[in-house]
């Protein structure tokens, strides 16, 4: 049986553009193609996520900055999307999919961003991949795939809603400590640093 045909509309859904099916496999029933891709193109933006909070970890660290607590909230971000990036290409691999990698470009991260600004930069990244992340499960339910759009829901989408919320916490709290975004940093980022407790990753 083919899979339906249903109108794409453009949206910002991750797609592989160089992706190759592997056909004739038995796990790969009921796995639509289109979904195969999705889930192809979406595995490296979470790739991409990561090497991008690694970045900005690592800008956090140096010797002018040491902001330590902040930057190990970062990397302890940047493992855990990278993680999610494994379970997705896990599943991939379980339904019978393949992977392409591509290269990841150098994330445009300024040498000097401040707690603000990668606060914000983490805000808005997550509130795109909660949008992807509902687009993959309504075009796997579109093409007849209601596991995909479960486990997507339960193991992708659910997690991103209590990081939203600490971000958006962590960004109150740094405006109350005095963080701005003068690129010269300044004592509210030292003091968002000592005493934030909220510096903690979300599972």
């Amino acid at each position: 049986m083919s899979e339906p045909r249903i109108k794409r509309r453009k949206s910002n859904l991750q797609h592989c553009e160089s992706h190759r099916c592997v056909v004739g496999s038995q796990s790969r029933q009921n796995f639509p193609s289109v979904v195969e891709e999705s889930l192809c193109g979406v595995s490296n933006l979470l790739l991409e996520v990561s090497y991008r909070l690694q970045a900005l970890a690592n800008n956090f660290e140096q010797s002018d900055r040491a902001l330590h607590r902040v930057a190990a909230f970062f990397h302890q971000e940047s493992a855990m999307e990278r993680d999610r990036a494994g379970v997705m290409l896990q599943y991939l691999s379980q339904r019978g999919g393949t992977f392409c990698s591509k290269n990841i470009q150098r994330p445009g991260i300024g040498h000097r961003c401040t707690v603000l600004s990668a606060l914000e930069i983490i805000l808005n990244q997550w509130k795109e991949e909660m949008a992807i992340m509902v687009e993959l499960s309504q075009l796997a339910l579109n093409y007849g795939d209601p596991h995909t759009a479960s486990i997507i829901k339960s193991r992708f989408l659910q997690p991103l809603i209590s990081k939203v919320k600490l971000v958006g916490d962590l960004l109150t709290e740094a405006r109350r400590a005095g963080c701005t975004n003068d690129s010269t940093g300044g004592f509210g980022e030292f003091l968002f640093d000592q005493l934030q407790d909220k510096l903690q990753p979300c599972n």
